[in-house]
């Protein structure tokens, strides 16, 4: 059954038509529009907020036989502290996990980006196909998204993934920078 509201007079009907579309303008506007920007060929992810990249962070993808998937998703579930299925195997949430400490799923089932319990792959080819990330950048990304915002997988370099991630040289002295414990921020702070 569904019920309707019913406003006896139309300067009622009028001034609440009106608060609604000031308070929904308002409520849309306020609303960021975030994408979390993935390149495969760069092993990195960029959070992008309202257009502008916000941060970069390194990242583990798929193995040549177990690739990442390519194109454009969603977030459908956030996890804290996940457990692991797979193939008749179990793992609780704990330092065995090979999901770490978060899971956000995409809708493409079965894949999606979390932790890992091997530091060390983080930067190469070496999942079955979901991104992985260090613990204190997945805790940190985990925060600031949502379910319903878009994952776009990339492949292959392009104009976008070179904008955003930079230059093959710039790249290479990005990773060099990463590996020698040097944070990069894309706004200078």
């Amino acid at each position: 059954m569904t019920k309707s509201l019913h406003i006896p007079n139309s300067s009622a009907a009028w001034f609440l038509t009106t608060f609604l579309l000031l308070n929904a303008s308002s409520y849309a506007q306020t609303q960021s529009r975030r994408t979390l920007l993935i390149s495969i060929a760069d092993r990195k992810l960029a959070v992008v907020e309202n257009g502008a990249v916000t941060k970069i962070y390194p990242i583990a993808v798929g193995k040549n036989s177990t690739p990442s998937p390519e194109g454009s998703f969603l977030i459908v579930d956030r996890i804290t502290d996940p457990t692991y299925y797979h193939a008749n195997v179990v793992v609780p949430p704990g330092p065995h996990n090979p999901l770490g400490t978060r899971w956000m799923g995409l809708s493409e089932k079965g894949y999606g980006i979390h932790g890992t319990n091997v530091p060390k792959s983080i930067g190469k080819a070496a999942s079955h196909g979901c991104i992985r990330m260090a613990r204190p950048d997945l805790e940190e990304v985990f925060s600031q998204t949502r379910v319903g915002d878009t994952v776009l997988i990339l492949g292959e370099r392009d104009d976008l993934t070179a904008e955003v991630f930079g230059t093959s040289d710039a790249v290479v002295a990005l990773e060099t920078a990463s590996a020698a414990g040097v944070v990069h921020h894309p706004s200078g702070q």
